[in-house]
């Protein structure tokens, strides 16, 4: 789809300096309109709601908000809506997640000015973006090539459903059931539901062991 010269755009980040940045980034280019920046998800649907932005450039990770289930949201909002999640968290591990919701590219906080612009460009010509280690990773996987380390992340963590590895991510960072059940307004049964599911798909006999190797997932992603 071809874009047209004055792009629609809402940010949705929590990190002022960052948004700023790029904002600038964005705007230099004279083809982007900013309509709207939100830093939660409540203020991000409000937005999208009233700008109807053709692209969305949002963080899945907003201060204590955990936003994947924003995309769905967003969608419903606008279908036609183009979303880049531009991170910080590990592309090995979400970016086949986003773009089953609905997501059309992935890209990390750390990649260049020009990949980050080269991102925005392939989405909206209604393509899919994802690195090119991303992409080799992904053909791998399906082809059944390269090799498996002893502690293969990638692959364990692919058991798990999207809530499942939000709960074993907030578990890893300290958090305890009802801590976790507050931040998703759910029971805390259902949280001990989804620890009970973790600890088979990992392996894990007990919950010190599932907190163990939350930990040590969360040190390992820095």
């Amino acid at each position: 789809m071809a874009r047209s010269m004055n792009t629609r755009v809402l940010i949705i980040d929590d990190q002022p300096l960052f948004t700023m940045g790029l904002t600038a980034l964005l705007v230099k280019y004279n083809k982007y309109n900013i309509v709207g920046i939100a830093a939660n998800s409540q203020d991000a649907l409000l937005a999208a709601e009233k700008e109807k932005p053709r692209l969305v450039i949002m963080e899945i990770h907003l201060g204590r908000e955990n936003a994947m289930d924003l995309i769905l949201e967003l969608k419903n909002i606008n279908p036609e809506a183009a979303i880049l999640v531009l991170s910080s968290n590990d592309e090995r591990f979400y970016s086949e997640r986003v773009l089953r919701l609905g997501a059309r590219g992935y890209i990390m906080k750390n990649a260049p000015a020009n990949t980050v612009m080269d991102a925005v460009t392939t989405i909206l010509d209604g393509k899919v973006y994802l690195s090119e280690n991303e992409r080799d990773r992904i053909f791998q996987a399906m082809t059944g090539g390269g090799s498996r380390s002893a502690k293969d992340w990638t692959i364990s963590l692919q058991k798990l459903s999207d809530r499942e590895l939000q709960v074993f991510s907030l578990i890893g960072k300290g958090y305890g059931t009802i801590e976790i059940a507050s931040r998703f307004n759910i029971s805390t049964k259902t949280i001990d539901s989804h620890k009970e599911h973790i600890k088979l798909k990992l392996h894990c006999n007990t919950s010190q062991e599932l907190r163990q190797l939350a930990i040590e997932w969360t040190n390992q992603m820095g």
